[in-house]
């Protein structure tokens, strides 16, 4: 699965305007359907706290903190599925994602244009995710066909499709509901007997709710209807206000930023919520490596063993891995340095089978 997260919506939600908050990276933004064609993508820092606190207590030359990427899709609209709106190109474009952040307008303006004339979160929610279920249905219905007269040819190719053929069935009849396939609960076998169908209702989904000024704070109408949506699909929501979240991002100093946050009755950004929810919701985590050269972030799969972590600095360290010496970050910021972290008998040793946690501070010892 892509470790990466497409921003998905309406046209005119406010994708582009909170991709460009994001990323510092400018998106074309208009009052008008499908100013984004292709999409632009961007890489982020992942907010991490514990990143600050380690180079206050080990000052190094080079300060790395981990990355995101994000993808800017443009507008969705109802009957994409058949290739309205340049629908096809764009449902390419989220196929190649692991994450889908999903914007609802969550607001009134009469001076931004809505594609439906009304602002209405549920038949919103309901056109995209429908128009997925239709994508997805068409590539479920081309395998299942393909599958079938397979079945002819041989022994293997039966027993193949008796695994295969009935998972499909279950994919098609949710999908002709317009139900996603995540909501089937599929285990991870049968997520891989399907993996090359990159389904996109398969994908995780955050909700975006994107408010105005005066949503900040309180809770309207539109976002608790979000809310109930997103209960029922178990997904999370983030509220942004994209337009203030691009006025944060036009500031320089973090001072700025800070005196600005204060203002509006803010603790923090929230584009700072929503990278963090869409890097742990993919199952990424992260370890760090330290000295007075460098302090750096790593971003691992959660589950990832002590070697192939090592083999993301360099294929050397995997390929000749013979331990790493570990201790957690908490216990750097509870004894105050490395030396009392030793002393206090906190920092271990670990061979090939230690499964790396998030928040481990690793040294790698190697040989080749």
């Amino acid at each position: 699965m892509s470790v990466n997260c497409g921003i998905v919506g309406l046209p005119n939600v406010g994708k582009s305007t909170i991709f460009s908050a994001l990323t510092a990276a400018p998106a074309e933004v208009a009052n008008y359907p499908f100013c984004t064609i292709d999409p632009n993508v961007g890489i982020v820092s992942v907010p991490d706290a514990r990143l600050d606190r380690i180079v206050s207590l080990i000052p190094a030359k080079k300060i790395v903190p981990a990355t995101f990427e994000f993808v800017d899709i443009a507008g969705l609209v109802r009957g994409a599925s058949r290739g309205e709106g340049l629908g096809n190109r764009f449902l390419g474009s989220i196929r190649e994602v692991g994450l889908i952040a999903h914007v609802v307008r969550c607001f009134d303006d009469e001076d931004v244009t809505h594609v439906s004339a009304k602002v209405d979160p549920q038949n919103d929610i309901e056109t995209i995710n429908i128009e997925l279920a239709l994508a997805d249905l068409e590539t479920v219905n081309n395998r299942y066909a393909k599958q079938a007269r397979l079945t002819r040819l041989s022994k293997e190719a039966q027993q193949a499709a008796q695994k295969v053929l009935p998972l499909l069935e279950r994919l098609k009849s949710a999908l002709e509901e317009g139900q996603a396939a995540r909501s089937l609960g599929l285990t991870d076998d049968e997520k891989a007997l399907v993996s090359d169908l990159h389904l996109i209702t398969l994908k995780p989904v955050i909700y975006v709710c994107n408010v105005d000024e005066e949503g900040i704070g309180r809770e309207s109408a539109y976002v608790a209807t979000v809310r109930e949506i997103a209960e029922r699909e178990k997904a999370e929501v983030i509220v942004i206000c994209g337009k203030i979240e691009a006025e944060i991002g036009a500031l320089e100093s973090e001072e700025e930023k800070q005196e600005f946050l204060d203002a509006v009755g803010l603790k923090e950004s929230g584009l700072k919520s929503l990278i963090r929810s869409a890097y742990h919701t993919l199952g990424l985590r992260t370890f760090f490596t330290v000295g007075s050269d460098e302090d750096r972030a790593w971003t691992f799969r959660a589950g990832m063993k002590a070697p192939e972590t090592a083999g993301l600095i360099h294929t050397d360290f995997e390929r000749g891995f013979i331990r790493a010496e570990v201790y957690k970050s908490d216990d750097l910021f509870a004894f105050g340095s490395e030396l009392k972290v030793k002393e206090a008998g906190k920092l271990r040793l670990e061979g090939k089978e230690y499964v790396v946690q998030d928040g481990d501070i690793m040294h790698f010892r190697f040989n080749i």
